[in-house]
């Protein structure tokens, strides 16, 4: 049989083609008349993307919070405009007064000065302006939250002193019924002269109330300024305001003005419920800024912290605005709040946008209506997303539209994902498992290694947490390693992609085998660009599910590249060979996520690392590593999230080994700058926070005659040893958990003390006292309990909540805490007092028990001696003794005191009353 026809006669018995394999046939005919396939990219190409997207997002960052207005002169600005010169002048006064606490001379001089200027103010107000001026004393009241760090305490405050200003036009009547208040406080903690918090946001008030005295004839609304004292004790004197002034019933809006930080753009964190006043701030405002992420996180009680906005909300049921500085936040309560910090621009900006908000909302002839919130409410459909886009545009619309928005974009990625997998059928299947697995090892490399370095981190070097006063360090410490381990992750999630995907292509005896090979690969790179959909889609559902407004980042990463892939990669053709992803498809896919999103990622990392320097609110109470823990677990998220379509990328480039030794470098030379010191954890303007407080202590000796223990304790919220600063003390200091100190409102489990030279600093006088004046047993048992603060008008009384079912406590037999809507953390109801040097010091408190079973004297004999107390009691004095001055004055410059409104002072009195007294 000849050559001809022996072919022909194998024609005749080999089945017919599929449309697949015909198909495949002329793709690869198509193809090998271009030239040969390959799946080799330029790694030098992907080195220069990826550079490129770090540089953009750093530009993007340094344009959005960095880029601060030119400050202005009071000529520049002329009568009706803001000048940060003027408001410098007042910081500087402010500053100068030294740390000005509640119950402080220097509070009073502090006060004395912001009267004086709003005098002057009214004195130079447009003639057809009404300015009254109220020099506002408070009476005692308690301030009960349900919410947030106050949950399980009252807070009670006494003669505090509140400057108040209201401008309005003197011929529209109305806007005395209508009124926005704008407000800040004056007081500080007593470690800090409060550059930052809040000297700044008082002088920004004084300037505007200046420039608003000059516009305010063309007023519909009045404009209330209120500077009170008492926020750093517990938001005392938004509440005393509040419940007690009269011009409060007038306000229809509220706006706070804080600083967690020095100086910076000053941003939204807080708005709503209402969308009035962020709606007006967007169109106003001239370099708006703001973001719902930050709102997020702070009602998540992530970030540890209240402002007098939570007493707008919650006791006044008003909307509005909370502003806060956030730059350098590591100097937080700290003696670095300090005005050399403070960033040139900074009141300008936070100035030109208030004064454009003030002047187009006094206008308006519409104001909210306030409405009482019962409790925590979930978001509703009139909450507002709100976010900037290079400080420069905001964008607020209404969490209805938000929804309407995320169940468009779910349903559309459904139907996609739907009509993609039955196209493909079962190996398309198999593929998105496959690929998802890829996406699952990326995360679970990523984290692992970089928690494995935050955990060995304490251990190696000198401090817990190394990189606070550079926080680029954590770039090496942690980007590094969790940057490696989604590559790793992620390519061992490529390499068993790709060995399935071979056995699919080996089906297609019409592909030679070296271009099996290279079309495997490329499938395998699209499916792993594909995974970064799903997680974002996944992250989508979810905040649209729980109403999250931040959930706009999961449209923002997953919408524009899923329109570049769709638009330059995709089709529903099952037929199609795959071909190289183009770089285009992410050069147009992440042009907007990194727009929108960069700058804030960047500003959050910063943010998260300097809270780290205040993060042990018990000292020794949480492992050192747990900080580091936080930051590397939310850098190798971010890292999955946002690197996850170029890390697609890489597996195909010649970059891959370089990168991977790159980052091993990184790592390796952070490491070695923080190991051989030749980078400092700390200095002197990004300081450990430390206390230092000599206690004398009384508990336990209620009814004997037991002299007091007085001893020296030296303590930090900063995680890590104090082991350099005690050398450096030199004071015959001892460290360890063997002397745990309790504060009341918090333990310390690991500190240093010392009882050498402490006993002739205080007198007998001082010490508080609990006396039981009348026990009446029966039915219910009442018992009546004199407590004499002394000299202290700082005081903080726990109440045992196991024993105690409600109480009432009086102070000058005025009522103070009526019965009734107590709640309790871990057993216990803290009341914290604060108040002025006229506030009482003796109070009459009544306890009622807990009805139980009656117990045998047996029983009560036999009790253990280390049970809990029936009250606890610490006053605190703002006084500094010989031995306290002398190692705060030994204190190394990376040290700085550190003040909240649970600290205590530099002396401090426990006492305690037992159960069984």
């Amino acid at each position: 049989m000849g050559r001809r026809q022996e072919a022909t006669s194998l024609a005749k018995r080999r089945p017919p083609e599929s449309d697949r394999e015909r198909s495949d046939a002329a793709e690869e005919k198509k193809r090998s008349s271009m030239g040969p396939i390959t799946a080799r990219r330029s790694g030098s190409t992907w080195l220069l993307f990826f550079g490129l997207m770090i540089y953009s997002s750093w530009a993007v960052y340094n344009y959005q919070y960095q880029n601060l207005p030119q400050p202005l002169t009071a000529e520049q600005a002329g009568k009706r405009g803001f000048s940060e010169v003027e408001a410098m002048k007042h910081v500087k006064a402010l500053t100068e007064f030294g740390p000005h606490p509640v119950g402080s001379n220097a509070l009073e001089l502090a006060v004395q000065y912001v009267l004086a200027v709003a005098e002057k103010i009214k004195e130079t107000a447009h003639w057809e302006v009404d300015v009254e001026l109220d020099y506002f004393h408070v009476k005692s009241g308690a301030n009960r939250l349900v919410s947030g760090l106050f949950t399980g305490k009252t807070l009670v405050y006494s003669d505090l002193n509140h400057v108040v200003l209201r401008i309005m036009p003197k011929y529209a009547s109305e806007a005395e019924d209508n009124a926005i208040l704008v407000s800040s406080h004056i007081d500080t903690v007593f470690s800090t002269g409060g550059a930052g918090d809040c000297s700044s946001c008082v002088a920004v008030m004084l300037e505007l109330a200046r420039g608003v005295s000059q516009w305010a004839h063309g007023f519909k609304n009045a404009v209330i300024f209120l500077f009170n004292t008492g926020e750093e004790e517990g938001l005392n004197g938004a509440h005393s305001f509040i419940t007690q002034h009269p011009w409060s019933k007038t306000i229809r809006t509220a706006i706070d003005l804080e600083a967690m930080g020095v100086g910076g753009k000053a941003g939204i964190f807080q708005a709503g419920p209402d969308p009035w006043a962020i709606e007006n701030f967007a169109s106003a405002a001239k370099y708006p800024s703001g973001q719902v992420i930050s709102q997020d996180l702070f009602s998540s009680g992530v970030i540890k912290s209240a402002t007098d906005f939570q007493i707008y909300k919650e006791v006044a049921g008003l909307s509005g605005l909370d502003f806060a500085y956030t730059d350098s936040s590591a100097v937080y309560h700290t003696k670095n709040d300090k005005i050399e910090l403070l960033k040139s621009g900074s009141l300008q900006h936070l100035g030109e946008n208030m004064l454009a908000f003030l002047l187009q909302t006094a206008s308006s002839s519409h104001l909210p209506q306030a409405k009482k919130l019962k409790g925590k409410e979930n978001r509703g459909p009139d909450d507002a997303v709100f976010f900037d886009i290079l400080g420069t545009y905001m964008v607020v619309y209404k969490q209805q539209f938000a929804s309407m928005l995320h169940n468009s974009a779910i349903l559309q990625s459904t139907l996609i994902w739907a009509t993609s997998l039955f196209m493909g059928g079962y190996p398309a299947i198999i593929s998105l498992g496959l690929s998802c697995l890829s996406a699952v090892l990326m995360w679970l490399c990523s984290i692992g290694l970089s928690v494995l370095v935050a955990f060995f981190l304490p251990q190696i070097s000198s401090s817990a947490v190394p990189y606070v006063a550079n926080p680029w360090l954590v770039i090496g410490l942690f980007a590094a390693p969790a940057l490696l381990g989604a590559i790793i992750g992620q390519h061992l999630g490529f390499l068993i992609l790709q060995r399935y995907l071979s056995k699919v292509y080996s089906r297609r005896k019409q592909l030679s085998f070296s271009i099996q090979a290279n079309l495997v690969k490329l499938e395998a790179e699209r499916w792993l660009f594909k995974a970064g959909f799903l997680q974002w889609f996944i992250l989508l559902i979810a905040g649209n599910y729980y109403k999250v407004g931040s959930s706009y980042l999961a449209l923002v990463w997953l919408a524009p590249p899923a329109f570049a892939y769709g638009l330059l990669e995709a089709t529903l053709t099952p037929a199609r060979l795959p071909k190289p992803l183009k770089l285009a498809t992410l050069s147009i896919g992440l042009v907007l996520p990194i727009l929108v999103s960069a700058g804030n990622v960047i500003r959050l990392a910063d943010t998260i690392v300097a809270i780290v320097v205040r993060y042990d609110r018990n000292p020794g109470g949480t492992p050192e590593w747990m900080g580091n823990m936080l930051i590397s677990i939310f850098i190798a998220a971010t890292v999955c999230l946002t690197l996850v379509y170029i890390l697609a990328y890489v597996h195909l480039s010649g970059a891959k080994r370089a990168f991977v030794i790159a980052t091993i470098l990184l790592f390796g030379l952070s490491l070695i700058s923080v190991l051989s010191g030749i980078v400092p954890p700390f200095t002197e303007d990004s300081a450990r926070a430390v206390n230092v407080v000599q206690v004398v202590d009384t508990t336990g000796s209620y009814g004997q005659n037991h002299d007091p223990s007085s001893y020296i304790s030296v303590f930090s919220v900063t995680p890590g040893k104090l082991t350099k600063e005690i050398e450096h003390i030199d004071e015959g200091l001892i460290c360890g958990t063997d002397k745990a100190v309790d504060f009341v409102t918090f333990t310390v489990k690991y500190g240093c003390w010392t009882s050498d030279g402490t006993n002739d600093a205080w007198e007998e006088s001082e010490v508080p006292s609990l006396h039981v004046d009348h026990d009446t047993k029966g039915d219910e048992r009442i018992t009546q309990v004199s407590v004499d603060t002394k000299f202290s008008v700082r005081w903080a009384l726990a109440i045992n909540t196991e024993e105690i079912e409600d109480f009432i406590l009086k102070g000058n037999s005025e009522e103070l805490i009526s019965m009734g809507n107590k709640t309790s953390v871990d057993g216990w109801h803290i009341i914290q007092f604060s108040g002025g040097q006229g506030a009482p010091r003796k109070f009459e408190l009544t306890l009622h028990w807990v009805k139980k079973p009656i117990q045998s004297d047996r029983n009560i004999v036999t009790e253990s001696s280390n049970e809990r107390p029936l009250l606890k009691l610490r006053t605190d004095v703002d006084r500094m003794t010989p031995k306290v001055k002398r190692i705060l004055g030994k204190l190394p410059a990376w040290c700085s005191l550190f003040g909240k409104s649970t600290s205590p002072l530099t002396l401090s009195f426990l006492n305690s009353l037992p159960v069984h007294f």
